[in-house]
């Protein structure tokens, strides 16, 4: 019994490093060296997917929450294939009115595989564009009666 606890341990060190992201309107937990499918990405073979919307980032010491997202987190990603889920059946009928439909639907799919989960500290954005937008104007002056 030993030995299986041990085993599970050191399966637990060794996922020292996952994040969980939001993409697709799903949430999903990141390890590396891993695939995943989700739902069909607007991209071709071997391009590289970077995605922002990180909800935990779990390093070996610490883990970070955001609020809603961790700040300057990355998750990049490498498209492996697009492929089609299994086929799902679904059967409509109304009782007593002799009207039964029967569809199917398979769902498209985009295979993907970690490649590495990253804080990375980006540029600062410049606070002038805001600064401009922002210029104090003058109340325009009432009509003078001359």
């Amino acid at each position: 019994m030993t030995n299986l606890k041990n085993s599970s341990n050191n399966s637990l060190k060794s996922n020292e490093l996952y994040a969980i992201a939001e993409t697709s309107g799903q949430q999903f937990w990141f390890e590396l060296n891993r695939y995943y499918d989700i739902d069909r990405l607007n991209a071709k073979e071997k391009d590289k997917i970077t995605l922002e919307k990180v909800l935990l980032l779990k390093d070996k010491d610490s883990i970070t929450v955001g609020k809603p997202y961790v700040k300057d987190a990355k998750i990049e990603l490498e498209v492996v294939s697009h492929k089609r889920d299994k086929k799902i059946l679904v059967y409509k009928m109304r009782p007593k009115k002799k009207t039964r439909r029967k569809m199917g639907h398979r769902q498209e799919l985009t295979r993907v595989m970690v490649k590495s989960i990253s804080i990375g500290k980006g540029t600062p954005k410049s606070s002038s564009k805001k600064e401009t937008l922002k210029k104090e104007t003058k109340p325009k002056s009432e009509k003078s009666t001359n």
